[in-house]
């Protein structure tokens, strides 16, 4: 474990490229009244919103609380032999460009933690080192997996963690370590370690809620509900993300166990770690088993609804085969029908004129050829298979 480091006093122009721009001059006092200082209670009250809470320790145990930054780094700088552990929730520019002037923190690192929506990864700028996280929890309600993400710096007597979201909740940590002390002594490094392995540990809820849900889906796909594949592509597009959570962090895990020797990480902490990695590859495997399982399963609901579609354009067409029979003998019995009313509609007009009217062999006649056509077009249709 790196010595950890006196910080001499800060001086006021230190990093002070990280600060905002001071704003352009505007017109003199005498034509704009110039804008009311906000007031310390209310910047304070602000920023304690963002600090979850910060406390000072010495030889693993708590010696202060301090309410608010700027109390912490003046205890942090009276006590040297001391650590400081920092938890924010979102904070400000403001306060983060107070954390890299206290502490020296990198720039790309200030940057990451401001803008967030990062990929878990390990960065080390000198003797500090930059963790990102992605953090998981189960909605039961919901029925989906909501995700956070983590930012944690680890100095040589220092831990920040800047979290955005609701997950991770650090609050155990803390409490887990404070009440082993010889493992918080251990300093910042002991502390990284437990928050991976509260993290890692609450992915375990979240493979367990999701192995219900998968359960769930083979049931409603073989059921043949309609909604099951809306709900398969969410959980697939939430697997992707707990895949990128979690696939990134067997590297991450495997490069810090690499750098055991190097900067001589106690052999407590070292097993530590490995307990944590092998929960993280346990872990990723079965959320690549989860999405191989959910490909499986669209690809059998697509089949199992291509076979209910065959079956329905089947039946569809079986109707239609029969409604189109039972059309055909009613156009061919309507045909036939309509010979003897068409003979006896010509005969029926009463014209003077016409020669049947007064022959003998009409009445026969006409009888006659009703019956052949008849008889000629029942035949014909007979033939076609009509009736």
């Amino acid at each position: 474990m790196p010595e950890r480091r006196a910080r001499p006093p800060l001086s006021p122009k230190k990093h002070a490229w990280r600060r905002p721009a001071a704003p352009p001059a505007g017109p003199p006092a005498s034509a704009a009244a110039p804008e009311a200082p906000a007031a310390p209670a209310e910047v304070q009250a602000a920023e304690h919103r963002s600090v979850v809470q910060a406390a000072l320790y010495r030889d693993g145990r708590r010696v202060s609380t301090p309410v608010t930054l700027a109390e912490t780094f003046r205890q942090l700088r009276e006590q040297r032999d001391g650590m400081a552990w920092i938890g924010l929730h979102r904070p400000t520019e403001a306060e983060l460009f107070s954390l890299a002037d206290e502490f020296d923190l990198h720039p790309l690192s200030i940057e990451d933690a401001l803008e967030a929506h990062q990929r878990p990864k390990l960065e080390r700028y000198g003797d500090t080192l930059f963790v990102v996280l992605r953090a998981a929890r189960y909605l039961d309600a919901a029925e989906e997996v909501d995700f956070g993400e983590l930012h944690v710096f680890v100095g040589p007597d220092f831990l920040i963690t800047v979290r955005h979201g609701a997950a991770p909740d650090l609050s155990g940590v803390r409490r887990r370590m404070e009440e082993a002390p010889e493992l918080l002594a251990l300093g910042p490094e002991a502390v990284l370690y437990a928050i991976l392995d509260a993290v890692v540990d609450g992915y375990l809820p979240v493979v367990q809620g999701v192995q219900v849900d998968i359960d769930e889906i083979e049931t409603e796909v073989f059921r043949g509900d309609p909604e099951v594949s809306r709900r398969i592509y969410e959980l697939s597009r939430e697997m992707v993300e707990f895949q990128r959570a979690t696939r990134p962090l067997v590297g991450m895990l495997h490069g810090l166990m690499a750098g055991f020797a190097k900067y001589g990480t106690d052999e407590e902490l070292q097993r530590y770690l490995r307990d944590v990695a092998d929960h993280v590859t346990h872990t990723s495997e079965r959320v690549d088993g989860f999405r191989q399982a959910l490909t499986e399963i669209l690809t059998v609901n697509a089949t199992l609804v291509t076979q209910q579609q065959n079956a329905e354009m089947r039946a569809l067409a079986e109707a239609g085969f029969e409604q189109n029979e039972e059309i055909k003998k009613i156009s061919s019995w309507a045909a036939i029908l309509f010979a003897p009313t068409l003979v006896g509609t010509i005969y029926g007009m009463n014209f003077d004129t016409m020669p049947e009217l007064t022959w003998a062999f009409g009445y026969p006649f006409a009888i006659v050829l009703m019956a052949v056509v008849c008889v000629s077009l029942y035949v014909i249709f007979k033939r076609r298979d009509w009736l």
